[in-house]
């Protein structure tokens, strides 16, 4: 019972995490769409196109080109509910997929009642609308989830809900136990990223615009200890641990990410262990 309570509630979380709203030239886009559909129709010759007498080529076109139209319309409906709608999430987007594929595949099967000289019934509309739904839910599945993870993999670092402005005065301060050693105390959005070095630990933190480097003998245990009411402060790895508001790239997968943060240049692994929860702080 836990366990389907748990993966229940970790479908639910993907449908509500922030979406990436792409900034790719509609047009183009649309064009794409269209160029498939009119490849389908003209090569494949499915839906009783191939017993069309007349000119395929030019029917196969204006079905490309009304579903070029429809996808152009929809995109330019919808992109204002981009702007007033923030965050966009998940399943505003599998929405919005699922209407712009049943919005082209109404107009075409207008297009198509009209052309092949087809009786526009209910129970005609009904069927239609029902493998329109079952063609549309794939299609959504595919187009949202591939889109989703390809942005989760190449731009991990603009997903995540960042705490920057609500830290500005937040001053932590990362203990030194040796003997003669001194504290470290620095803003925590100048903190980059922790590393474990046998009894020291790594600090790399911004100052003047650089990257700056502090070695202190502790733990990173201790060191999480200290900062462990921060939930940006997060332990990517058995060595590091990282400032997930300071993230400048990410790239990887569900085997693991590679992290920068600010602008040093070190790279920080995510092991796979910890990608699970790192995908947690994504809203």
């Amino acid at each position: 019972m836990c366990i389907f309570a748990s993966t229940k509630q970790s479908k639910m979380s993907f449908f509500t995490r922030k979406y990436p709203v792409s900034q790719s030239n509609i047009l183009l886009d649309c064009a794409m769409y269209g160029a498939i559909v009119f490849l389908i129709l003209y090569v494949l010759q499915p839906f009783g196109v191939n017993m069309y007498k007349e000119n395929k080529f030019l029917v196969s076109l204006l079905f490309g080109a009304i579903t070029f139209g429809c996808c152009y319309l929809f995109e330019l409906a919808i992109k204002p509910l981009h702007k007033k709608t923030s965050p966009w999430l998940v399943w505003h987007e599998a929405l919005s997929v699922l209407a712009n594929v049943l919005f082209i595949g109404f107009c075409n099967f207008i297009a198509c009642s009209l052309l092949f000289h087809y009786p526009i019934s209910f129970s005609v509309f009904l069927q239609f609308l029902y493998w329109t739904l079952i063609i549309g839910i794939i299609i959504t599945v595919f187009s949202v989830g591939f889109s989703y993870y390809r942005h989760l993999r190449n731009q991990l670092e603009s997903l995540i809900d960042k705490t920057t402005e609500e830290q500005t005065d937040v001053v932590v301060t990362i203990h030194d136990t040796s003997v003669r050693g001194n504290d470290l105390q620095l803003p925590i959005n100048d903190l980059l990223y922790i590393e474990a070095q046998k009894n020291n630990v790594s600090v790399c933190y911004m100052k003047d615009d650089k990257a700056h480097t502090s070695v202190l003998h502790t733990t990173l245990t201790s060191v999480l200890t200290d900062l462990h009411e921060y939930e940006n402060i997060f332990q990517c790895h058995r060595s590091f641990v990282v400032n997930l508001n300071n993230i400048s790239s990410a790239r990887g997968n569900s085997n693991g990410y590679q992290l920068k943060l600010g602008n040093d240049s070190t790279i920080i692994p995510v092991s796979r262990t910890y990608v699970p929860k790192l995908r947690s702080f994504i809203a």
